[in-house]
């Protein structure tokens, strides 16, 4: 079943003999992924090609080392992709690619690579929001998902936002950060306590295993008292994130001053990774229960996501914050498996299936690309000839 971006037909205006296929492109930061997902809700293959290594070089996402890359591997990733999934092209209902938020650069490769398949094989191209994806996740993952409206909690390093989902085309930021996000201010705090970059997972989950790790002396008979959660008495700023005054630059320097010739020793590390990783928690928990509490419409659970969203003891966090403000009617917490946490072309694909099933036939292929992206404009710029009546 084929239908080009101007065709009136479309892969959603007639019964399907079979479930809809779409191949899933993403390249938004430094993971060149590509996937294929059926409207059955199977994830057929699921490729992500990391550049752990390429980052651990700069200490961190250097935008032209990760737009280069991609160039170099996503041309391999979609072919492994369709491969691993025992499919063609012409297998293929639809594309669909990230369009934003992200880095420019890097959003351009998957978007033209998406955009020429389609171009030559006169199959629809669809432009997803990242942070959509994000949020509707679960809905392909989990066996009894949450129904609309549902909060969901996107926490990665571009984004720190509560979001209520409405439906699928409609969603209102209830938290937003003043400043960096909590997967950046993660980064920043590893590198600052000279944490090992692990070159398979990343800064976050080894900031994650230090402040889990058992105190070591001096820290184990003393440890150091609870850092003050940002904004918690700024009433102009009630419904804001803030993670900029959690960077423990001071407190590690006090405890180390020799900071800027060496690496922490490991009590330093440990301790100080525990208290920043629970201020970030509390704070973040604190500001979506003051959320929850003066929210007009009820809802059908609380979904995490984004790369943070994998922290084990965030997960544990937000489930006793919710356990304390839902005491009438429970809000059961949601979130992707581990490895859909992170940036995927599974999560991509899936939107792209929800779209095609709610109406859209395909979109023009010259639509521009947007780094900053509200998700409440979402596809505003999409004509409305792109939908079936």
């Amino acid at each position: 079943m084929r239908a080009s971006s101007s065709s009136s037909s479309s892969a959603s205006s007639s019964t399907p003999s079979r479930p809809l296929v779409v191949l899933g492109i993403e390249s938004s930061a430094d993971d060149a992924c590509a996937a294929v997902v059926t409207s059955d809700r199977r994830i057929l293959s699921n490729v992500v090609r990391k550049q752990h290594h390429i980052n651990a070089q700069f200490g961190g996402i250097q935008p032209r080392e990760a737009h280069e890359a991609h160039i170099r591997t996503m041309p391999g990733v979609i072919a492994e992709s369709l491969d691993s999934a025992g499919l063609r092209i012409a297998d293929i209902d639809a594309i669909a690619y990230t369009r934003g938020p992200g880095m420019y650069g890097c959003l351009s490769v998957g978007a033209n690579s998406a955009r020429a398949i389609a171009a030559a094989t006169h199959t629809p191209a669809l432009g997803v929001h990242h942070m959509q994806a994000h949020a509707l996740t679960v809905l392909l993952t989990d066996d009894a998902p949450p129904a609309f409206p549902f909060l969901t909690l996107l926490v990665s390093g571009g984004h720190s936002i509560l979001v209520l989902a409405e439906r699928l085309d409609s969603y209102k930021i209830l938290l937003d950060t003043l400043d960096s996000a909590v997967g950046r201010t993660i980064d920043n705090v590893a590198r600052l306590l000279r944490l090992p970059h692990s070159t398979a997972a990343g800064l976050g989950p080894v900031l994650e295993q230090y402040a889990a790790a058992a105190p070591l002396p001096p820290f184990d008979a003393a440890p150091l008292p609870r850092a003050p959660l940002p904004l918690s008495t700024d009433r102009a700023h009630e419904a804001a994130l803030s993670f900029a005054g959690l960077y423990p630059d001071l407190q590690v320097r006090r405890l180390h001053p020799g900071i800027d010739d060496s690496a922490p020793p490991e009590a330093v590390q440990r301790e100080v990774a525990r208290v920043f990783q629970n201020a970030a928690f509390d704070h973040l928990a604190a500001k979506i229960a003051l959320v929850m509490r003066n929210l007009d419409t009820p809802v059908n659970g609380l979904v995490v996501s984004g790369g943070v969203g994998s922290n084990l003891a965030l997960r544990d966090r937000l489930r006793a914050m919710l356990d304390e403000v839902a005491t009438e009617t429970p809000v059961p917490l949601f979130y992707p498996p581990v490895a859909l946490c992170t940036d995927n072309a599974a999560m991509i694909a899936w939107v792209g299936v929800l779209r095609l099933q709610a109406g859209l036939k395909g979109e023009p292929l010259d639509l521009e690309l947007r780094k900053k992206w509200s998700l409440e404009d979402l596809y505003d710029d999409v004509p409305a000839s792109c939908y079936d009546p």
